[in-house]
């Protein structure tokens, strides 16, 4: 099949991308590289997937729609996986035009040019960060995603209603999948644990924020690739539910999905692991809560299971130590 992945630069599109040229898929990826974080990381993850069969790669702004345009008319996508947003829940509390340039207009530019080229499937990655801040957990598909406590949040509850407007004029078969703390090797370097490791290996001290009373449904990146992978051949028809818990919509090809293990780990223990791997032990900085953060996510993966007949199971231990082994070959470069 032919797949257009955007964001394929990025952490999980990277490892997305692997995974289908491995199987045999011909892929288009965009990104447009920007600096948001240390760009040669990014660079790095599309040279290695230049190296395979059946790869291109465009460096284009999804803001640019002419150029959006183009490469969905000539490219002609079976399937599409939307990656590609401006990420991170404290840079937009500072930086709010980017985010909504790029995750809500970046978006629509996509849909637009889709609608010539409709795919089989168009697959959006959401975030457990639309539920806020609610204590009513585990998370659940059905609850309410109406109070954002970050602009992040805010413009990827955009996006979900985006999609599901054109799922429903245009007929575009649409699943949201809701992410939950993912990591693993070529991770972003904006986030906790490779924060906490770089800091760790150099002797440096870590900030905990929340008196480390934080709680997160951690997400290990095969098995979220492994979950996107199977949902490719999910696609909601609408009028079909798979089981009672479905999210699909009653006027559209559309659906949300929890992809997470639903089991939540406390702050502190995660960073214990943390140590037991690298066999030092942290100097710690007690912070408060951040602005836009929330105590706790723990998502009920059941419609994720009912769909594909798997969730997400590798240990925090089997994950940390896999990034751990990561790191220290990528800094020695």
């Amino acid at each position: 099949m032919k797949f257009l992945v955007t964001g394929s630069a990025g952490f999980i599109g990277y490892h997305l991308c692997r995974r289908l040229l491995g199987e045999g898929h011909q892929l288009l990826g965009l990104d447009g590289m920007t600096d948001y974080y240390d760009v040669r990381l990014k660079q790095q993850r599309h040279q290695m997937l230049r190296t395979l069969p059946g790869f291109t790669a465009l460096e284009i702004m999804l803001e640019d729609k002419p150029a959006v345009s183009d490469a969905v008319e000539s490219f002609g996508a079976d399937i599409v996986v939307h990656l590609a947003a401006q990420a991170g829940v404290r840079h937009s509390l500072t930086h709010a035009p980017v985010y909504v340039s790029a995750n809500v207009a970046g978006t629509t530019n996509l849909l637009e040019a889709l609608r010539s080229h409709p795919p089989r499937h168009f697959l959006f990655a959401s975030s457990s960060s639309i539920y806020g801040d609610s204590t009513d957990m585990p998370f659940r598909e059905s609850h309410r995603t109406d109070y954002p406590v970050s602009l992040y949040a805010a413009t990827k509850k955009a996006g979900e209603v985006i999609t599901h407007s054109y799922a429903h004029i245009d007929g575009l078969a649409v699943t949201c999948f809701r992410f939950f703390t993912v990591y693993g090797p070529w991770g972003r370097p904006d986030m906790a644990l490779f924060k906490f490791v770089a800091a760790i290996e150099a002797g440096e001290p870590i900030e905990i924020y929340g008196e480390g009373r934080l709680e997160r449904d951690f997400t290990y990146i095969d098995d979220l690739v492994e979950s996107i992978v199977r949902l490719v051949d999910a696609p909601p028809e609408i009028g079909r539910p798979v089981t009672t818990i479905d999210s699909l919509s009653p006027v559209a090809p559309w659906r949300a999905v929890n992809i997470a293990q639903g089991r939540p780990v406390g702050l502190m223990p995660f960073i214990e692991t943390i140590e037991k791997r690298l066999g030092r032990t942290a100097s710690k900085i007690m912070r408060p809560m951040q602005p836009g953060d929330v105590h706790a996510t723990w998502a009920d993966p059941s419609l994720l299971k009912a769909l594909i007949g798997y969730i997400p199971d590798t240990t925090i231990d089997t994950g940390v130590s896999a990034f751990v082994d990561w790191y220290r070959g990528w800094a020695r470069r």
